[in-house]
């Protein structure tokens, strides 16, 4: 368990994190989102003792990471994956941690087996792309067998295989009763990965939310529902108006698509107006959208709308 209670960090005049309150519970993994410049990579620096907050608190299973008697082996980190000599080995980069921990040697070839690195062990760092430095990375951060995971954009980087396999680990994780924090700008993959979402904003608290429920309670969350008659789908259509918060629109292939009402809401009302239904399903919101609305106006650094390319002439 990760607790921050009012954690605040400033710099100067600037406020990067800003009063956060949340829990960070075991057997789940939440996800951390934010706009560049949000305070992601700060309040994780907090988490594991490298910032100084400048109010509140950052602690984990109700100690300060600074206190942990064997920090290795209760918390796992990856922040910057390439911040290791180019160089080292890469069993060689892991056994060193290994040894500085008391942790056997026999656990670097476990995890370099995990992460898929074993036939690479002995390379040098500096030969590594961008997804094997992340997988040496999750290495590192495994090398402890540790309760708590804490993973900032663990998936940069990696092919859509490793992005699987990064998805199914956590989640193993997490299922064995782990704490797993991870932050990421990939959308539609912490959709799939992430069972709980935080959210911020100019340091703020957005969100905090299961991610089930921040779908389905979203303003762009719809029911779509396709009655093949147009008699009755006219009929059903003028019957969902008189919901006070109903909206009903109509879709490109002659499907209704209904706001601010629920499914079995539809389904009771088809019913007793006796109309014949084809489909009948709940459509909740993709996170991109809902991301999209809660940080509107927390965007620090935007371009302008791209236009097309001016021709250059001599």
């Amino acid at each position: 368990m990760i607790t921050l209670r009012g954690l605040t960090k400033r710099y100067g005049d600037t406020v990067a994190v800003d009063r956060l309150t949340f829990d960070i519970g075991e057997g789940r993994v939440t996800g951390f989102l934010g706009p560049n410049g949000a305070g992601k990579s700060t309040t994780m620096r907090m988490i594991l003792g490298l910032d100084r907050p400048s109010g509140g608190e950052a602690l984990i299973d109700g100690r300060p990471y600074a206190s942990l008697r064997h920090p290795v082996r209760e918390v796992g980190a990856l922040l910057d994956a390439r911040a290791l000599h180019p160089a080292r080995r890469a069993r060689s980069h892991l056994l060193a941690q290994a040894r500085s921990n008391g942790i056997p040697a026999r656990r670097v070839d476990e995890v370099l087996e995990t992460v898929g690195l074993a036939d690479v062990a002995r390379h040098r760092a500096g030969g590594f792309s961008l997804g094997m430095h992340q997988r040496l990375g999750v290495a590192g951060a495994l090398l402890g067998d540790p309760r708590v995971l804490v993973l900032d954009e663990p998936v940069n980087g990696l092919d859509p295989d490793g992005v699987r396999w990064m998805r199914e680990l956590v989640g193993a994780l997490a299922a064995e009763g782990r704490t797993v924090f991870l932050s990421s700008h990939l959308m539609s993959e912490m959709q799939l990965t992430a069972d709980r979402l935080v959210i911020i904003g100019k340091g703020r608290l957005l969100a905090d939310r299961p991610m089930a429920e921040l779908l389905a309670h979203s303003a762009r969350a719809c029911v779509r529902v396709h009655v093949p008659d147009p008699r009755e789908r006219r009929e059903l259509a003028d019957g969902l108006a008189s919901f006070a918060s109903a909206e009903v629109g109509a879709t490109d292939d002659g499907a209704l698509r209904v706001t601010g009402s629920t499914a079995a809401e539809v389904g009771d009302l088809a019913h007793r107006l006796g109309v014949r239904l084809h489909e009948l399903i709940d459509v909740p919101a993709s996170l991109e959208q809902v991301y999209m609305d809660l940080t509107a106006s927390s965007v620090q650094y935007t371009a302008p709308d791209a236009a097309p390319a001016r021709k250059v002439t001599a």
